[in-house]
């Protein structure tokens, strides 16, 4: 933690009843203190579509168990979902989080999946305190939605790593969530690991239903809203994809809500000049929607 860091969560438990700060101070402390000699970590950004995708064996599954082949198992993780959306900036801070099943007509196999991988308090307070562009709350009632669970159980399987989740605050535009993503940087020095959840192109009320299985089947707008923000992607131009609404009707249809394309603009402040970028999981499905992913280091 730097110094300006300390100073500010110093000052914050000075305001705190006398109770607890103590062992708030050393619960914190140790957290950090146990994290400074972590590897960097990569940072990822996963198009989750369905929530079949937690209970399938497809290319998409496939593509999210091969990735965390690659990556150093880490500390902790912090999704950023898109199915978490509040009004200001909210962190999941229990021990425990209950596995949500946010969603319906999907059979009752998908319901009995638990995905019971402990929380992280400490990690929770670490980023209420690195985040000083606004104001972030500690959450006790949220859990892991299926934007989370969904595809960190192929990530991690055995629900071994402490994970929590961070919630998208609607009211901001998309250049206040880069910015708040970039304090986050500090985390990946520390061993963990930052996931934003979504799809880059996302548009249920144009889904082609009866193509909800085939693989590759996207509409001419899809296709290319998709491959103008490979292009911004892959050449680090990230003012483009910040400026979503000034990019034409391709990118209108492509996010006609930005919530489950700002989890991408997370994942996108993080990138440090010259920071290799592996792209996979790259096909459209169901005429509207594209699985695009990338990681990130």
């Amino acid at each position: 933690m730097d110094d300006m860091n300390r100073k500010q969560f110093l000052a914050a438990a000075a305001s705190l009843p006398l109770t607890g700060i103590a062992a708030k101070l050393n619960s914190l402390n140790k957290f950090i203190d146990g994290l400074n000699n972590s590897p960097k970590m990569p940072v990822l950004f996963l198009g989750h579509g369905s929530p079949m995708n937690a209970i399938e064996d497809n290319e998409f599954v496939q593509g999210f168990k091969k990735i965390s082949y690659e990556i150093e198992k880490p500390t902790a993780i912090l999704v950023i979902s898109a199915h978490w959306e509040t009004r200001g900036t909210y962190v999941t801070a229990m021990e425990n989080p209950v596995t949500i099943h946010d969603f319906g007509g999907f059979p009752q196999a998908l319901f009995d999946v638990q995905y019971p991988a402990p929380g992280s308090p400490e990690l929770a307070d670490a980023v209420q305190k690195i985040v000083s562009s606004n104001d972030v709350h500690l959450d006790e009632k949220w859990g892991l939605d299926h934007g989370s669970w969904s595809v960190v159980k192929h990530l991690y399987p055995n629900a071994d790593v402490p994970i929590i989740q961070m919630s998208i605050d609607y009211t901001m535009p998309a250049s206040e969530h880069y910015a708040l993503a970039k304090e986050l940087a500090t985390l990946r020095n520390k061993g963990v690991l930052i996931i934003g959840s979504g799809n880059n192109v996302h548009n249920l009320r144009m889904v082609s239903w009866q193509n909800l299985n085939t693989v590759g089947y996207g509409y001419d707008w899809a296709i290319e809203a998709n491959e103008m923000m490979k292009g911004y992607i892959r050449s680090g131009n990230h003012k483009p994809l910040i400026e979503f609404h000034k990019q034409g009707r391709e990118f209108e249809l492509a996010i006609p809500t930005p919530e489950h394309y700002l989890p991408m603009i997370y994942a996108l402040a993080l990138q440090e000049e010259k920071e290799e970028l592996q792209i996979f999981n790259d096909a459209a499905v169901a005429g509207a929607l594209t699985m695009t992913s990338f990681k990130i280091g």
